[in-house]
């Protein structure tokens, strides 16, 4: 793996919560914010994958709700979200 250095100028104030952060996982702030990177940007690229694979499938699941939304659930009663039933 090639590896490539990076150096960072940051507030007193926003090392001193990372270091805390890092202290809380026994871990360095360096490996601390390089975890936290990576943890990022893999959701970066499960959100895209995930929005390709809307954009390919498209709307065909037969209504499903999307990640994110709530389906809406009958009453007993066949009122849909307490709506009433029309009589």
């Amino acid at each position: 793996m090639d590896t490539h250095v990076l150096s960072l100028r940051m507030d007193s104030e926003l090392f001193e919560r990372l270091r805390g952060h890092a202290a809380r996982r026994g871990m360095s702030v360096q490996d601390y914010v390089v975890r936290t990177m990576i943890r990022d940007d893999f959701d970066q690229r499960f959100q895209t994958a995930v929005e390709e694979t809307e954009k390919f499938y498209g709307d065909e699941d037969g209504g499903a709700p999307r990640a994110g939304e709530v389906a809406e659930e009958p009453a007993r009663d066949g009122a849909v979200n307490g709506a009433a039933r029309p009589t």
